[in-house]
Parts: structure tokens; sequence; C-alpha cells
């Protein structure tokens, strides 16, 4: 029985080709979005200090603010300068998650906010860590970053300083809880929603053929 030819790719007309949006994922370290993501990075053992040493909840605020800022900066850059970079891809998830962790970590020692806090999130990232294996098989060693894991990131970076903020007496504290409450249990909950879409991605790519 004769062989049969290998399945033709699909043709790809100028026109799709122009529809198709190209990104150059460049392999240098030192471009300014990974020198942002890498000062984040530094930040977050001098937040932990800072939290849990001399109490200083206002220069840890202003350090949140500036991880907040940087944050957008990174990601901006990229683009505005054309320099993504398969290291920035792996730097910016790592210190989001890096921050959320020491943040949760500082808070709850300090009693501002219950452990169940603490432990919920960091479980939510066990449990993807846990599927990379899974995703290996197929040859991939991640999941794109999709709109709603953003979202749940960008609530929490912005419920914790709220809930430091809260950790005193007036009206400005009161406040502050009560809006750093719902921006946390918003986040919280698209935090662990975002992750359950991975999982189920994950499903989906383990069903196709290799």
């Amino acid at each position: 029985m004769p062989e049969q030819p290998p399945e033709a790719a699909p043709e790809v007309t100028p026109r799709d080709a122009a529809d198709l949006p190209v990104v150059r994922r460049s392999t240098r370290v030192w471009t300014v979005p990974n020198i942002l993501s890498v000062l984040r990075l530094a930040g977050v053992p001098v937040f932990l200090w800072l939290v849990l040493g001399p109490e200083a909840d206002g220069w840890a605020l202003t350090l949140l603010m500036v991880s907040g800022i940087t944050d957008y900066l990174d990601g901006y850059l990229a683009r505005r300068l054309d320099q993504y970079s398969v290291v920035g891809e792996i730097l910016d998830p790592v210190a989001d998650r890096l921050y959320i962790l020491a943040v949760v970590i500082g808070l709850a020692l300090r009693d501002i906010i219950p452990w169940w806090v603490a432990i919920i999130l960091p479980l939510r990232d066990l449990f993807l860590w846990g599927l990379v294996p899974f995703l290996r098989t197929r040859g991939y060693s991640s999941l794109p970053v999709h709109f709603l894991g953003k979202a749940a990131t960008f609530n929490l970076l912005y419920a914790f300083p709220l809930l430091l903020l809260g950790d005193g007496d007036g009206t400005v504290a009161t406040l502050a809880e009560v809006f750093g409450w719902a921006f946390a249990l918003w986040g919280i909950g698209l935090y662990w929603w975002a992750g359950l879409l991975y999982a189920w991605q994950v499903r989906r790519l383990m069903a196709e053929p290799r």
C-alpha cells in the first residue's frame, strides 16, 4: 500500500497574515521592563521587614504603591518599546505572586487578616504548579495569562494596602478597611476562578492528541 503523503498545512493568505498579531520575544535580559521587575522583586523582603520589624506602615504602603506603578509600567514599556522578552514573561507573574505571598504573610502575622486568607491564596498557586508536569507532556511550560487572572491580581494589590491602612483608628481607617475587604473578597474569588479556568484549559489540552 503506498505511503500516504503528509497532510498539508493550511495555507495562510497575505490578507490572513496581515491580521495575525506579531509579537517578537527577545532573549535579552536587561531590558527596561525587566529591570523594573527585578526592582519589584528586590522590594519583597524590604516590605516584609518594614511590616514585621519596625512596623513602619507608611513606608510599607509607599513601597506597595511603587510596586503597583512599576507593575503597570513594565507592561506598558514592553509594548511601547517593543521589548517583549522570555525572561519578562516569567519575572512579571513571579513578582506579582511573591508580593501577594509576602503581603498576606505579613498582614496575617500582624493579625490584620485571618489566617484562612493567608492560606487560600498560596494554595491556589500550589494547585496550579501541580498542573505544570501535565503541561510539559504537551510541550508547554505555562499557559498564557488571561484577563481574569490580571483582574484578580489588580484587586488583591489594591486590597492589601487598604487593609494595612485600615489597621488604625478614625474615619479614614474605617473606610480603608471596608473598601479593602471589598477588594480582597472580589480578588480571592477571581483568583480562584482564574485558577479553575487554567485547570479547565489543561484538561482540554490533555484530551487532545499529542
